[in-house]
């Protein structure tokens, strides 16, 4: 991230990574943070307004459309909320067509343990590389153990870009 862009906290919640991107992209820049969770919102655009964080923008996003604008963004993060998408493939398409060209889309998210079936909160990284790359994006690099915590809570890392 650089001062000026735009960048997108995807299932931002009460916006942990939003505020921290808010000072990367700096006063020229601008942070969209996207939720479903109207309350979660408020509690980032007050945490945000507090903190004199004006580039910070809330969206109320739907289940199956964030709500963003085309060809705007730089970066897309969507951390630990992937594996809560009912229609990935929609958002991905959302999500896809909102990054201009050369913008970059990172997902990290939980890989399912070995003795479980896919759980509602982990998902697999081959799942979404595959989703990724039918949605027209480029894997730039991936690490199937970006953060690998005692008791085998394993999670994943893929950065994607938009040619």
């Amino acid at each position: 991230m650089r001062e000026g862009n735009t960048a997108v906290d995807l299932g931002s919640g009460a916006g942990y990574f939003a505020l921290k991107l808010a000072a990367a992209v700096g006063k020229r820049g601008q942070v969209l943070a996207v939720d479903l969770r109207r309350l979660s919102l408020f509690f980032l655009w007050t945490r945000a307004l507090l903190r004199g964080q004006h580039n910070v923008h809330v969206i109320v996003g739907e289940e199956d459309n964030p709500r963003l604008p085309i060809a705007a963004v730089d970066a897309v993060l969507i951390c630990n909320t992937y594996h809560e998408f009912s229609n990935p493939k929609r958002m991905l398409d959302q999500t896809s067509r909102s990054l201009r060209p050369g913008g970059r889309l990172v997902v990290v998210d939980r890989t399912p343990h070995a003795t479980e079936a896919e759980h509602t909160h982990e998902m697999r990284l081959t799942v979404v590389v595959d989703e990724l790359r039918r949605t027209g994006l480029e894997i730039v690099s991936q690490d199937d153990h970006f953060i690998d915590r005692p008791g085998g809570d394993l999670w994943w890392l893929v950065i994607a870009r938009k040619p």
